[in-house]
């Protein structure tokens, strides 16, 4: 079982219309997965629940009315907080 908390760079990127997110929790937690546009407003939350320590992915499919540009995900999970950027390019 992992024991450090990690969030990966999106796959593919740039993406359309879909990408994977891939992060690994180290320790049982109540985890959050969000984007948002680069004003910071959030555009979906994509994980809110507890989840098990381990490796895990979540595919995201494009909210078609959503323009090309840069994008951001967060990872939250207990203490770990980390945010990384994506780009849309349709």
């Amino acid at each position: 079982s992992p024991t450090e908390f990690s969030l990966e760079q999106n796959y593919p990127n740039p993406f359309n219309p879909s990408t994977n997110i891939k992060y690994t929790i180290g320790s049982r937690q109540f985890v959050t997965l969000k984007i948002f546009n680069s004003l910071g407003e959030e555009i979906e939350t994509l994980v809110n629940e507890i989840q098990e320590a381990g490796v895990h992915s979540k595919f995201y499919i494009l909210n078609s009315t959503l323009p090309s540009g840069v994008y951001y995900y967060q990872l939250k999970a207990g203490s770990f907080f980390e945010t990384k950027k994506m780009i849309l390019m349709k």
